[in-house]
C-alpha cells in the first residue's frame, strides 16, 4: 500500500497555515486538477481525491488537531480517508455538483439556476471623428446609431400579444440539462429551448419570437474641452437592453481627434515651429504668433539663434473637469534666403567684410578650442 502524502505538503501550506490560507490553496489546486476539466485523466481525478482528502482534514479543526497530534495512522475520530471522511462518494457535500459549484461559482448544479438569471446588455460602441480645435473648446455633437430593443409588438416576450410563454417541459425552465456517467457528471444547454427555459407556441410576428429588434437611435453629447485622441465617453444605460431584467448595456464613444497643421499636442501643452527672417533673428522683431484663439504679438530679442523656444503661458489646451490649461511653446527657425540678386549678394559681402567674428560667440568658441588644439 502506497504511503500517503503529508496533508499540509499536498495544499502546498506550511503547519502554522491560517484557514483562509488553507481554503485559498485548496480552491486554486483543485481548479487546476478538477476530472471535469481533464477527461479520461486517471492522474488528474487521483489528484482531486487527494486534494479533498486533504482538505477534509485540515479545513475541520478538531480533525487537523488530532492529525497535527498523530499523525496519518492516529485516532481520527471516525474519519475514513479512503471513503473521504464524510464525502462518501462525495455525498458529504451535496454530491459532485457541490465541489463543482463551489470551486467554479455555479458552474456544476447551479448552473441551472443560473440560466435565467438577469444578465446585463451588450454595450455598444461608437467612433466620433472631431476637430482639433473642437477637442481644445469643446463641442456638443449628435449623431444616429442602431441598437437592438425589445420588440414593441411583444414587450420582448417573443409570443404573439395574447399568447403566453410556457416553461420548457425538457429541462423544467433552468436552461440546462444534466447528465451523469459514473464519476463524471456533465451539464448541457436544453436543445429544446436553446437554454432560454422557455417555450413559445405562437411567435411574434414582429420579431420572430426572438423578442429584440432593431431600431435607430440618436445620441446627443458633450465633448468635454481638453478631451483628447483616443479617450472615451460613456452614456450610460444606452446600450442594449438587459435579458430577464438585467440592466442595459453602455454606449462607448470613441473620440478620434483630427491632426492639426500647425500645432502639435503634448498633453495640456502645445508645441508650434515658428520661421523667422534673418533679419528678424538678427535685428529683433515683433512677430505675430498663431494661437488657437488667433494671432498674438510676440518680441524676438536680437541675436535669436534658429531652434530657440519661447513660451506663451496659457495659450495651450484646457485640463478637462479642471481650471488648469497648458502653454504655447514656438520654437523659432531662421530661414536663409535661397535666390538673391546679385546687388543682395553683393551687400551681403560688404556686410560679412565689416565682422571681425566677436559677434559670432559659437564660431568664436570653436576658432578658439581649434587654436588651443594646435598650439
Amino acid at each position: 500500500m502506497a504511503t500517503k502524502r503529508d496533508y499540509y505538503e499536498v495544499l502546498g501550506v506550511g503547519k502554522n497555515a491560517t484557514q483562509d490560507e488553507i481554503k485559498k490553496a485548496y480552491r486554486q489546486l483543485a481548479k487546476e486538477c478538477h476530472p471535469d476539466l481533464h477527461p479520461n485523466d486517471k492522474g488528474a481525478e487521483d489528484r482531486f481525491k487527494e486534494l479533498n482528502e486533504a482538505n477534509e482534514v485540515l479545513s475541520d479543526p478538531e480533525k487537523r488537531a488530532r492529525y497535527d497530534q498523530f499523525g496519518m495512522d492516529g485516532p481520527m475520530g471516525g474519519f475514513d480517508p479512503s471513503g473521504f471522511g464524510g464525502f462518501g462518494g462525495f455525498s458529504g457535500m451535496g454530491g459532485f455538483e457541490s465541489i463543482f459549484d463551489q470551486l467554479f461559482g455555479g458552474m456544476g448544479g447551479g448552473m441551472r439556476s443560473r440560466a435565467n438569471a438577469p444578465r446585463r446588455g451588450a454595450d455598444l460602441r461608437y467612433g466620433l471623428r472631431i476637430s482639433f480645435e473642437e477637442a481644445a473648446f469643446g463641442v456638443k455633437k449628435s449623431f444616429d446609431f442602431t441598437r437592438e430593443e425589445n420588440c414593441s409588438t411583444c414587450k420582448g416576450s417573443g409570443a404573439k400579444p395574447g399568447t403566453q410563454v410556457d416553461t420548457c417541459s425538457h429541462c423544467k425552465g433552468t436552461g440546462q440539462v444534466r447528465t451523469q456517467s459514473g464519476f463524471m457528471v456533465t451539464m448541457r444547454t436544453c436543445p429544446t429551448c436553446g437554454g432560454t427555459g422557455k417555450t413559445i407556441k405562437e411567435k411574434c410576428a414582429n420579431c420572430q419570437g426572438s423578442g429584440r429588434e432593431r431600431n435607430k437611435r440618436t445620441a446627443n453629447v458633450d465633448i468635454p474641452a481638453g478631451i483628447d485622441d483616443g479617450q472615451m465617453i460613456i452614456k450610460a444605460g444606452q446600450g442594449e437592453p438587459g435579458v430577464n431584467g438585467g440592466q442595459n448595456g453602455d454606449l462607448q464613444i470613441v473620440v478620434t481627434v483630427t491632426p492639426h497643421k500647425l500645432f502639435k499636442r503634448d498633453g495640456r501643452n502645445l508645441h508650434l515651429d515658428m520661421p523667422i527672417s534673418f533679419t528678424q533673428a538678427a535685428l529683433g522683431a515683433d512677430i505675430e504668433v498663431p494661437t488657437l484663439k488667433g494671432k498674438t504679438k510676440f518680441r524676438i530679442p536680437e541675436g535669436t539663434q534658429t531652434g530657440t523656444r519661447f513660451r506663451l503661458k496659457g495659450e495651450g489646451i484646457k485640463q478637462p473637469n479642471s481650471y488648469m490649461t497648458g502653454d504655447l511653446y514656438f520654437t523659432v527657425n531662421v530661414e536663409i534666403p535661397k535666390r538673391l540678386s546679385e546687388k543682395q549678394k553683393e551687400l551681403l559681402r560688404e556686410f560679412d567684410g565689416t565682422l571681425d567674428g566677436r559677434e559670432f560667440s559659437d564660431s568664436r568658441s570653436f576658432l578658439d578650442k581649434v587654436k588651443d588644439l594646435f598650439k
